[in-house]
């Protein structure tokens, strides 16, 4: 009796509640006697310790009867008797019940439901005259215990570390994705724009035939338009509404400028998570990335957001899969654009993050100009050698992976 006042004890307190919670609202029976139970601590504790205690006094009385009885009042054979069954609720009545317990609260919980609801009730008037005195020494104590039903409210960082523990309950598409989330607070959307030199733009300046070229074999869904740089941007055009007037011949630079959408700015420096709430908001899905002088550093839309949680939708470089692994050799191709922290956070490695957000960036900013094919570095005491450049901008580099020590 001892044992199953024990184990009730540790196993009711560390039963997960949320699962618990799920259960009950699908309609299990013990899950929901075991949420009642918990919802009202003090007196589920009072009829368990009252029979745990009740029943301990009563096995050390009885161990002292039959002392006396076999070997009269002799101090040995009590001290002998006290040791025995002070021996024997430790292993049998305590140690023991609460291991098992522990280790299987959620499913013990569940059953241990049925049989302490029905002792609740017949022992609740001694539970509640001992729990008179205890609340009045909580009070003594200026100690207020929690309403019943009250959860313990979690920190983003308790639950970003209650997600990463759970690997092994969830999917790992699912885990990943979770994961992510909670970083959208701790990036910028620095982190997630496309660099201006990667922008894909629609420059008025040009001959209206190669504009119209460019217009019905672009992939993307909405081009900037401008004239001669980003510098002098005009608008964004949603490419979608042209199509089917790119191919009449009165289609002018006239009817293009009638379809323009009015540019919208983020300052640098933004929470992605409240750019991802702005567009939400606002019905936006494209934004330029602007410093503290207005010069526009990049472009953000909302499947940019939306791949830093989910996963890239787009192609990479051909040869070059999303995914970055080690070679049997050590090393690793990867393109200049990709940013620090996916490189980091892929291979465990450790590039500076306080400045340029990719790694053709950080060559750049190193070499102080554009290096030559081959040439190799050490950045942060990582080798990083230079594979291809064009255009300003390293395209690919190798890079090694740092001896252990």
């Amino acid at each position: 009796m001892s044992a199953f006042f024990s184990l009730s004890e540790t196993a009711m307190m560390a039963s997960n509640r949320f699962r618990l919670r799920h259960l009950a609202k699908s309609g299990h029976r013990g899950a929901a006697k075991s949420l009642a139970l918990l919802n009202k601590t003090d007196k589920m504790l009072g009829v368990i310790l009252l029979g745990n205690n009740l029943v301990n006094s009563a096995a050390a009385t009885l161990v002292s009867v039959i002392t006396i009885e076999m070997f009269g009042e002799e101090k040995w054979a009590l001290g002998a008797g006290t040791l025995a069954v002070t021996f024997a609720i430790l292993v049998f009545s305590e140690i023991t019940p609460k291991i098992i317990g522990a280790t299987y609260a959620d499913r013990l919980a569940m059953f241990l439901g049925h049989l302490l609801t029905p002792l609740l009730r017949l022992f609740y008037p001694a539970v509640w005259f001992i729990n008179l005195f205890a609340s009045a020494l909580l009070r003594l104590l200026r100690l207020s215990p929690k309403a019943e039903g009250e959860a313990t409210p979690l920190s983003p960082e308790e639950l970003r570390s209650l997600v990463l523990e759970s690997s092994h309950a969830i999917p790992k598409k699912h885990h990943a994705i979770l994961s992510s989330l909670f970083e959208l607070n701790n990036i910028t959307v620095e982190d997630v724009m496309t660099p201006r030199g990667n922008i894909e733009i629609l420059d008025l300046d040009l001959p209206w035939n190669e504009v119209r070229a460019q217009l019905a074999t672009s992939h993307h869904s909405r081009l900037p338009v401008c004239r001669e740089s980003l510098d002098q941007l005009v608008g964004v055009l949603p490419v979608r509404r042209l199509l089917a007037g790119i191919g009449d011949p009165e289609f002018d630079e006239t009817a293009l400028l009638s379809q323009l959408q009015a540019p919208y700015y983020i300052p640098a420096g933004t929470a992605v998570f409240s750019q991802l709430a702005f567009f939400q908001d606002n019905r936006q899905r494209i934004g330029f990335v602007v410093d503290e002088y207005g010069e526009i550093l990049g472009l953000l839309t909302l499947e940019d957001i939306i791949e830093e949680f989910v996963g890239d939708f787009t192609t990479s470089l051909p040869g070059l899969g999303h995914a970055l692994l080690w070679s049997e050799s050590g090393d690793v191709i990867v393109e200049g654009s990709r940013p620090l922290r996916e490189i980091n956070r892929m291979l465990g490695l450790d590039f500076p993050l306080t400045g340029p957000k990719t790694l053709n960036g950080l060559i750049l900013e190193h070499f102080q100009d554009i290096p030559e094919s081959g040439l190799s570095i050490k950045l942060n005491g990582i080798l990083v050698e230079v594979l291809q450049t064009q255009d300003r901008s390293v395209i690919t580099a190798r890079i090694y992976r740092p001896e252990a020590g």
